[in-house]
C-alpha cells in the first residue's frame, strides 16, 4: 500500500472519532410536543400549566404541564400581559440563559487559528524535506541517485552493436553479479569499479544499461554534476548517502556518467583543498577503496576526457578497468545500423553494409540520427517503407547540412564554385592514394557553397605521408581552380576552410607526427595553457625561436610543393575542369559516374534521378540554388564570414593518429 493511502485512511480514522467525540458531548433533545401559541393562552388560562422557561432571545417557552407532558412554543411577539396572567394562575417563572456551546467545541474554536498555522508550517517542512521524496531544499546532502528496480531495464547486450570487445570485457561483470562463488572459490575478486572511456556518442550509457539489464540488478544512476552544489561538503554527504543506499540494494550497480566533473585532478585551479569538488572526490576515493568494505557494489563510470581525471582515481582498487567504448569500424557500423533498422520498414534495395561503407567516422549516435532522419525524409513523401534514396539523403544531410533552397546565388557566384568544386574533384581523382570522390554539388548546403564528398574504400586508422600529402593537393585545388579559370584577381574567399584545413596537416605533420626530413621524429610542443585541462595555469615554451623559423619553413615549403603539383594537374586537365564546370552547372550534381565519363572525356550519362523524371515529365528538374539577396562572405547578422566550401571533415587526419 502506497504511503498516500495509508495517510488518507489515518485522516479518515481520525475524523470519525472526532465526529463521534462532538456526538457525545453534545446535548440531547427530550421528548417535546410543540404546541401554538393560542393553545398554550387557553392552557395557561385553564391552569394545565404548571412551569415556563422562557427565553428572551429566541421568544421560546419552554414548560411542563401539570399533567407532566412537556411541551414548547415560540411567542410571535413580546407580550406584557403575559407574565402576570402566568403569575395569576400561579405558573412557575424561569429565565433560561443563552445556550453556550460544549467545552471540544470552544476549544476547537478558540484554536482554530493556531492549529491552522501549525499545520500550514508541518506542510511546508514536509515539502522542504522532500515530502519523503529527498528532493527538497533540506535534504540537499542526500543522494538524487535514481534506482531502477530489476524490471525496470529492458536493454541487454542484444540492443548494444559495434563494440563487441568492450562487451567481452564488461560481460564477466554480469557473470559475477549473477554467480559470484564462481570466481571468488578460486580467490578471484572482481574489479571495484569500470571505467568507460571513450568519444562522446559511442554507447557508453547504453552499455552500462546492458550490464544492468543483463545481471538483473538494482541500478543507481547518476550524473557527476549532480554532486556538486553551493553548499561546501554537500558532495561529499550525498556520496556517503549514495553507497549507504547501494549497501541496502546490494549486489547492485551505480552508474556514474561524466565523472570528470567531480573526479578532475586534485591541486588544480584555484580552489585548492577547500574546493567543493576536491572533498566530493575525497569522499569517493575512501568509499571506493577505503576502510569500509562495499562488497557486491560495482561503480561503472564513463567518460571522454579520461586525461583529467586524478591518478588516485584510476589506481587498481578503485577503478581497476578501463574499458574503451571506440568509434566502431565497417563492420561495427553495419552491426549498430540493423540494430537501428528493427524498428523502420525498410525497401527491398536497402544494403546496411554500402550504408556502413559511406559513413567513416560515424558514432553509434550519428548512425541513429542517419535512421532516424532517412525515416522522416520517407514519411515527408507519403512513403510507406525506407528506401536507399532516403538513406543517401539522411547521409548528405548530416555530413554536408542541409540544402539551403531558398537561397538564391547569381550566375557568377554558381560558375565560381562550380570551378572550385571541380577542381577539388579532378586533384582528388590524379593523386595517389586519395579516397575515391563520389558526389560533387554546387547546392548550398549548411554554411558550404558547394561540397565535394570522397568514399573511403575502407577504415583509415592510420594516414601515410603520400596520402596526408595528397590531401593537401586536393585541398588547394578549388583555388588553384578559379585562378586558372578566372583570374588571380577574382579568386573568392571560398577557400578559407581548405587553407585552413592543409596548414593544420602540414604542420602537424611537421611538428607531431614526425614525417618531415628535415625536422626529423620530434616533438615540437608550442606555447600552450593547460589550465582547461585542470593541470597548471602556468604556460612553457619547448622550442627556440630559431626552430620556430625553420618550422615554418618546413610547413611552407611542404604547402608549396603540393600547391605546385595540384596547379600542374589542373593545367594539364583544363578541358575536363571547363567540362566538370558544365555539367555542374547543368545538373547542380553529379556523381561518380558521371565523374568518370568526366575523367574519361567522354559523354555524361544523365543523373539518376533526372532519368527517373523524365518517365513522368519532358521537364528537366530545376536545382535549389539561385538567385541571393545577401552579398556573399556575410551572415545573417551582416558580420563577414568566410564561407567554407570545402570536403567533408568526416575522418580528418589525426583523429587515428592520437
Amino acid at each position: 500500500m502506497s504511503d498516500m493511502a495509508k495517510n488518507l485512511i489515518l485522516w479518515l480514522v481520525i475524523a470519525v472519532v472526532l465526529m463521534s467525540v462532538f456526538q457525545s458531548f453534545s446535548p440531547g433533545e427530550s421528548s417535546k410536543v410543540q404546541t401554538d401559541y393560542t393553545t398554550f393562552l387557553k392552557e395557561a388560562n385553564q391552569g394545565q400549566i404548571r412551569e415556563v422557561r422562557i427565553d428572551s432571545e429566541s421568544r421560546e417557552i419552554k414548560g411542563t404541564k401539570r399533567s407532566g407532558e412537556s411541551f414548547s412554543t415560540y411567542i410571535p411577539y413580546f407580550d406584557d400581559q403575559l407574565i402576570s396572567d402566568l403569575v395569576k394562575q400561579d405558573v412557575k417563572i424561569l429565565g433560561e440563559p443563552p445556550e453556550e456551546p460544549s467545552l471540544l467545541t470552544s476549544i476547537f474554536i478558540s484554536w482554530f487559528p493556531m492549529l491552522l498555522l501549525i499545520g500550514v508550517w508541518i506542510f511546508f517542512m514536509r515539502q522542504m524535506q522532500g515530502g519523503g521524496g529527498g528532493r527538497g531544499a533540506m535534504s540537499f546532502g542526500k543522494s538524487k541517485a535514481k534506482l531502477m528496480g530489476e524490471d525496470q531495464i529492458k536493454t541487454t547486450f542484444a540492443d548494444v552493436a559495434g563494440c563487441d570487445e568492450a562487451k567481452e570485457d564488461v560481460s564477466e561483470l554480469v557473470d559475477f553479479l549473477r554467480d559470484p562463488s564462481k570466481f571468488q572459490k578460486l580467490g578471484g575478486r572482481i574489479p571495484t569499479g569500470v571505467l568507460l572511456v571513450g568519444p562522446p556518442g559511442t554507447g557508453k550509457t547504453l552499455l552500462a544499461k546492458a550490464i544492468a539489464g543483463e545481471a538483473k540488478v538494482p541500478f543507481f544512476s547518476i550524473s557527476g554534476s549532480d554532486f556538486v552544489e553551493m553548499f561546501v561538503g554537500v558532495g561529499a554527504s550525498r556520496v556517503r548517502d549514495m553507497f549507504e543506499q547501494a549497501k541496502k540494494a546490494a549486489p547492485c550497480i551505480i552508474f556514474i556518467d561524466e565523472i570528470d566533473a567531480v573526479g578532475r585532478q586534485r591541486g588544480a585551479g584555484m580552489g585548492g583543498g577547500h574546493d567543493e569538488r576536491e572533498q566530493t572526490l575525497n569522499q569517493m576515493l575512501v568509499e571506493m577503496d577505503g576502510f569500509g568494505g562495499n562488497e557486491g557494489i560495482i561503480v561503472i563510470a564513463a567518460t571522454n576526457r579520461p586525461d583529467v581525471l586524478d591518478p588516485a582515481l584510476l589506481r587498481p582498487g578503485r577503478f581497476d578497468r578501463q574499458v574503451h567504448v571506440g568509434l566502431p569500424d565497417i563492420r561495427g557500423r553495419e552491426q549498430i545500423l540493423k540494430v537501428h533498422m528493427r524498428k523502420v520498414p525498410l525497401g527491398d534495395n536497402v544494403e546496411p553494409s554500402y550504408i556502413a561503407r559511406g559513413t567513416p567516422g560515424f558514432s553509434g549516435a550519428d548512425l541513429a540520427n542517419l535512421v532516424n532522419e532517412a525515416a522522416l525524409f520517407a514519411a515527408r513523401s507519403g512513403k510507406r517503407t525506407v528506401s536507399m534514396e532516403e538513406f543517401d539523403k539522411a547521409k548528405d544531410k548530416i555530413m554536408m547540412g542541409s540544402e539551403r533552397k531558398n537561397m538564391v546565388m547569381s550566375e557568377e557566384e554558381k560558375t565560381n564554385t562550380a570551378y572550385h568544386e571541380a577542381g577539388h574533384a579532378i586533384v582528388g581523382r590524379l593523386v595517389p592514394e586519395h579516397d575515391p570522390v563520389y558526389k560533387v554539388s554546387i547546392i548550398p548546403r549548411g554554411r558550404a557553397l558547394g561540397v565535394t564528398m570522397y568514399l573511403p574504400e575502407q577504415d583509415r586508422y592510420s594516414h601515410s605521408k603520400q596520402h596526408l600529402e595528397s590531401m593537401i593537393s586536393s585541398l588547394f585545388g578549388g583555388r588553384i581552380a578559379e585562378a586558372l579559370t578566372l583570374g588571380e584577381d577574382r579568386v573568392t574567399t571560398g577557400a578559407s576552410n581548405d587553407i585552413e584545413r592543409a596548414t593544420d596537416i602540414a604542420r602537424k605533420m611537421v611538428t607531431q607526427w614526425g614525417l618531415s626530413t628535415k625536422m626529423g621524429p620530434m616533438l615540437y610542443a608550442e606555447e600552450e595553457g593547460e589550465v582547461f585541462l585542470g593541470r597548471s595555469m602556468a604556460k612553457s615554451k619547448h622550442m627556440s625561436d630559431d626552430t620556430a623559423r625553420a618550422i615554418d619553413a618546413e610547413v611552407k615549403a611542404l604547402i608549396d610543393r603540393n600547391y605546385a603539383r595540384a596547379q600542374q594537374i589542373l593545367t594539364d586537365n583544363i578541358d575536363i575542369l571547363h567540362s566538370m564546370k558544365d555539367c555542374l552547372m547543368k545538373y547542380e550534381t553529379i556523381d561518380a559516374k558521371q565523374i568518370d565519363d568526366l575523367m574519361a572525356r567522354t559523354d555524361v550519362r544523365l543523373p539518376a534521378d533526372w532519368v527517373e523524371d523524365s518517365k513522368n515529365d519532358s521537364t528537366p528538374p530545376t536545382g535549389g540554388a539561385s538567385v541571393s539577396d545577401e552579398p556573399k562572405g556575410k551572415d545573417d547578422s551582416g558580420e563577414t564570414k568566410e564561407p567554407k566550401k570545402s570536403e567533408s571533415t568526416v575522418g580528418k587526419p589525426g583523429d587515428a593518429t592520437n
